[in-house]
């Protein structure tokens, strides 16, 4: 394998499916209190760089206090994050 490919591989973000049907809310933080920075389109796959714990939302995938944050300043409830787990699968944010 040549150095860049495996540099660019080693990069390789996976991406997770926001529940079907859902415009999903991108909040500053970990809460509906705080600011609404976007919505994201229907079939939205997120990045989710690490993981805190917040206000406890009940989505589609269940009731959760964990939010993915999926850029900087931009969290979404992982209630709405197709994880394929109940828990942390990140770092915690810090």
């Amino acid at each position: 394998m040549e150095p860049a490919a495996a540099s660019a591989e080693a990069f390789a973000v996976r991406r997770y499916p926001v529940a079907p049907g859902c415009r999903l809310n991108v909040r500053s933080g970990p809460g509906t209190n705080y600011r609404l920075v976007k919505v994201l389109p229907y079939d939205a796959r997120v990045p989710i760089n690490c993981q805190k714990p917040g206000e406890t939302v009940t989505g589609t995938y269940g009731t959760s206090n964990l939010w993915d944050n999926i850029a900087n300043g931009q969290y979404v409830s992982d209630a709405y994050v197709n994880t394929g787990s109940d828990g942390y699968i990140a770092p915690r944010c810090s």
